[in-house]
């Protein structure tokens, strides 16, 4: 009998101690973090006119807020731009690039809060037949075109991530059926696990245009307009043209996913003040979990 009490206070001892290790292990394990991703062409700064940039920028400056995002893309930004945006909104810092190299042209900048993400390798490429040259443009468009990203690191959770952001043509489809092509190779010369996210204004309308059947052909990049699980707020078009909701789904504003990546919800923020829109474009925000 006194071997059996001494087995059974093993056995309990055992099972507590595994369960210990085991609740130990989750506890070290990173924990999903909520974060919310956007998209946003910011429409480059005209000085004068209607929607000049300086009635835009205050409500730009209260559209992000009321948005929140933890990181973004902005496409179109002049650097004059940018550095405004950084004055009104110090919670966020940028990386980014003109596409004319240098401080010219417009920028995809990434915007994202230092105070939870470090950036721990960033860089730019343009689409074209060679990239790696600044303000190249090979495939008939008159808009030199091109990508920055950044691989971030959350601090809170100590999980990574790739941010990707990119502005398409808007008159030669080749160039954006091209530029989907090199984007996606890129992609995957990363051979990474890592969770990746891919933003921007496509020019292309999200299921209809090839541009999108190349990104997303296969799931290899999934639209997180199609799974997430809730849309809030209104289905209208994400461009505009500083003329306001219109009813229907053409996106050609995307914020496409890869790896583990839950999505929650998204939504097309139609946000504007005394009739003043920030942009032409309406910003596509998505509340994601890091898996």
């Amino acid at each position: 009998m006194m071997k059996l009490r001494v087995l059974g206070i093993g056995i309990v001892a055992g099972a507590f101690l595994a369960a210990a290790r085991g609740a130990a292990a989750e506890a070290s394990a990173p924990a999903a973090e909520a974060l919310r991703v956007m998209t946003f062409n910011l429409r480059y700064a005209s000085p004068t006119g209607p929607n000049s940039w300086p009635d835009r920028r205050p409500v730009m400056r209260d559209c992000i807020r009321a948005a929140a995002p933890d990181v973004f893309g902005a496409q179109e930004g002049l650097y004059a731009q940018l550095k405004d945006l950084a004055a009104d909104l110090p919670e966020y810092d940028w990386i980014g690039l003109g596409r004319d190299g240098g401080s010219r042209g417009e920028f995809m900048a990434v915007f994202f809060r230092p105070e939870r993400f470090e950036p721990l390798e960033f860089d730019h490429f343009w689409l074209s037949d060679t990239p790696e040259v600044v303000a190249s443009s090979t495939w008939g468009n008159t808009c030199r075109r091109m990508v920055t990203w950044v691989r971030f690191k959350d601090r809170r959770a100590g999980r990574e991530f790739y941010f990707w952001n990119t502005h398409l043509d808007h008159q030669v489809q080749a160039a954006r059926e091209k530029a989907a092509e090199l984007i996606k190779r890129r992609i995957e010369a990363l051979n990474t696990p890592l969770p990746l996210f891919l933003v921007g204004d496509f020019n292309a309308t999200a299921g209809v245009n090839k541009a999108y059947d190349i990104l997303t052909a296969g799931d290899y990049l999934a639209d997180t307009w199609k799974t997430a699980a809730e849309r809030r707020g209104p289905i209208v078009k994400t461009f505009h043209g500083f003329r306001g909701p219109k009813e229907g789904g053409d996106r050609i504003d995307w914020i496409l996913t890869r790896g583990g990546v839950g999505v929650d919800a998204v939504e097309i923020l139609t946000f504007h003040r005394d009739g003043q829109y920030p942009s032409d474009h309406f910003p596509v925000i998505a509340d994601v979990v890091l898996k």
